[in-house]
């Protein structure tokens, strides 16, 4: 089940979370906390859904088909936030994916100011791992972070905020993309080579949505995000090459072969 706001640019959001969901083998529900005009070049308008709706969304879900795993995207405001983590505790959701989603890569701001507090107090210690890029590690820890050792620290500390586990995304890394993961025991790194390319849309969800899709089918943490990674390389690599933007990954490349 994805929790997040819809792209009409179909490349991001729960467009990207249904089309990950699917090539990765598992059956995908959605709960749209907002609608955006957005296409490769940026965020056009946005527009939250009441709170009851997005309630009776997770309720018709959750007393039907149920889930093994859910990704939480784009949260809009704090009442939303409340509403997700009460939700969380009143049906013992396990298997939490948190991509603590601010900004739009256009630089659009996706998160109202006062509510990254409520997602560090209200969802972090309900997530079983959170998947914060370079830009949302520095808003959540107050300092800027855009090397890989800074990532490593990163990691280590926003454990300290209550997730069992954390990877910090290296998209935003100079050179190779390295993503930083640790378990609050060790420290694991899973490289790939960085693609020239500006065909990048959506590599948040895509990633934490393959996480999902990892736990779902009863994998480890670990080969979770090592899957994940593989398939956002993979995507990016067979990418689309749409609009004038940041055109979308190929979440179907699979298709191709």
């Amino acid at each position: 089940m994805t929790i997040a706001g819809s792209d009409s640019g179909g490349g991001a959001g729960i467009q990207a979370d249904l089309k990950t969901f699917g090539a990765n083998g598992v059956y995908g529900t959605s709960v749209i906390t907002a609608v955006t005009a957005q296409n490769t070049i940026g965020v056009q308008a946005i527009a939250g859904l009441s709170l009851d709706i997005i309630e009776a969304q997770i309720d018709a879900i959750l007393t039907d088909i149920g889930t093994d795993a859910v990704k939480i995207g784009m949260l809009v405001n704090v009442d939303i936030i409340n509403l997700v983590a009460d939700k969380i505790v009143e049906y013992s959701l396990d298997n939490i994916v948190l991509d603590p989603v601010m900004i739009a890569k256009g630089g659009d701001k996706l998160l109202e100011d006062d509510a990254v507090g409520a997602m560090m107090s209200r969802l972090f210690k309900l997530a079983t791992i959170v998947t914060p890029n370079l830009p949302e590690a520095s808003v959540l820890l107050g300092r800027t972070i855009n090397s890989l050792e800074g990532a490593r620290q990163a990691a280590i500390d926003i454990m300290e905020l209550g997730p069992s586990n954390v990877v910090v995304k290296g998209g935003h890394l100079e050179n190779d993309a390295v993503d930083v993961l640790y378990d609050g025991i060790e420290v694991k790194e899973f490289v790939d080579i960085r693609i020239d390319t500006k065909n990048t849309h959506g590599t948040g969800c895509t990633f934490s949505s393959a996480i999902a899709a990892g736990l779902a089918k009863g994998l480890s943490v670990p080969d979770s995000v090592q899957i994940a990674k593989r398939y956002v390389f993979q995507s990016i690599s067979e990418s689309y090459d749409i609009g004038s933007g940041h055109g979308p990954l190929n979440h179907m490349y699979l298709l191709n072969h």
